[in-house]
């Protein structure tokens, strides 16, 4: 893991344990998020669209085994879900803006349940440019959200009501390589949600995603 972002998100991590650094948590979690979201927006204003489908470590073990329009879509699949089904209870934007119409996906889905070919395939179907836009609407709802909350709602748990709702909403496969993301989702908290789809994992794609892009 790239060692500077990494120790960002420590620092920012260590903040919110505490009620008195709360508040600077999230300040340095969003520019934090602000800095990271740059590297996507540099790759998809520096590269053509067949880029976003190319598969050039196909096979490998880890996140760089997949394409880079996979790569956007699953993070802001996941953050959206999380975010509005979770934590805000209320509309998803891939369905509140009409991103699905928009970015031509074939599926609601995280993605999770994709490998290889099928990959590539699922990401030749996507409009990147209105992906890109899915991608920064979701990032600054999630703002918004992460700006309202409260220390004590970090402690906040989530219930069989909640794991229902998302089986429900069939945004997770039922494929066994994404239905376990439920049951993780529900085992944490709002802070360990923050700690993981809002910052850690945001690191690990888009280093992958550097990665791809040099290979490219």
């Amino acid at each position: 893991m790239n060692k500077e972002w990494s120790e960002k998100n420590k620092e920012i991590q260590k903040l919110l344990s505490k009620e008195a650094t709360f508040g600077e948590a999230i300040k340095k979690l969003i520019e934090f998020r602000e800095e990271l979201f740059q590297q996507i927006t540099w790759i998809v204003e520096g590269y053509p669209e067949d880029a976003f489908y190319q598969l050039p470590f196909a096979g490998a073990e880890g996140y760089h085994s997949k394409t880079l329009a996979y790569s956007v879509w699953h993070i802001f699949r996941i953050e959206d879900i999380v975010a509005h089904e979770m934590i805000a209870e209320d509309e998803q934007i891939l369905f509140r803006e009409k991103f699905l119409e928009k970015t031509a996906s074939p599926i609601i889905t995280t993605g999770n349940e994709l490998e290889g070919d099928d990959i590539a395939e699922f990401s030749k179907k996507l409009n990147v440019q209105e992906l890109y836009l899915y991608a920064k609407a979701v990032k600054e709802s999630s703002d918004k959200i992460l700006l309202q909350l409260q220390y004590k709602d970090l402690k906040r748990k989530f219930g069989e009501d909640t794991r229902q709702k998302l089986i429900e909403s069939k945004c997770v496969s039922i494929d066994e390589n994404a239905f376990w993301l439920i049951d993780y989702w529900c085992g944490k908290d709002v802070k360990g949600l923050i700690q993981m789809p809002f910052s850690r994992h945001w690191i690990m794609h888009i280093e992958a995603m550097l990665r791809i892009k040099n290979r490219l």
